[in-house]
């Protein structure tokens, strides 16, 4: 039976974390070209948590204290071919389509700058995701109010006309 742990994502910040898994140690280099020719400004960190060879974390990032980031939760997570990446000065909606098409990454866990743990399930072979918990749970139903709120805000954003 597995060993089932709850690792909580330090993000001292609330900045943008994309949490997914990959198959091949090329995977820090063409996620980092792949921020780099998609957002004109972003500040990233990545890890990558490498699964055989030397089972390295593998990293790399334009802004230091990201790539420190991603590097102190890629320790905590260890779990074989999963990546952790900080951005700033923008969104995942700005890249996360990008970073799917990246011929080895396989599955995004999710995106978010909320409070985030990962389930974590480890055997004699190693350890793996099993979920994310991403923020809090629901505490009722928006009003027309909060419809209005929501609408305003997607419009400060820019994201609507």
């Amino acid at each position: 039976m597995p060993d089932i742990q709850v690792v909580q994502i330090e993000n001292p910040d609330s900045l943008n974390v994309i949490i997914g898994q990959s198959h091949f140690i090329k995977t820090v280099e063409d996620i980092h070209e792949t921020l780099v020719q998609s957002m004109p400004g972003i500040e990233f960190g990545i890890s990558f948590c490498e699964a055989s060879g030397p089972c390295l974390i593998r990293t790399t990032g334009n802004q230091e204290k990201l790539i420190d980031l991603s590097k102190q939760n890629a320790w905590k997570i260890s779990c074989g071919h999963v990546f952790i990446l900080f951005i700033d000065h923008a969104y995942p909606i700005n890249i996360l389509n990008a970073i799917k098409m990246i011929p080895e990454v396989c599955h995004i866990f999710c995106a978010t700058a909320n409070p985030l743990q990962l389930l974590i399930a480890e055997t004699e072979l190693g350890r793996g995701v099993l979920g994310v918990i991403d923020g809090f749970k629901p505490v009722g139903f928006e009003s027309v109010e909060d419809k209005q709120n929501r609408h305003d805000m997607l419009r400060k954003f820019g994201y609507k006309l």
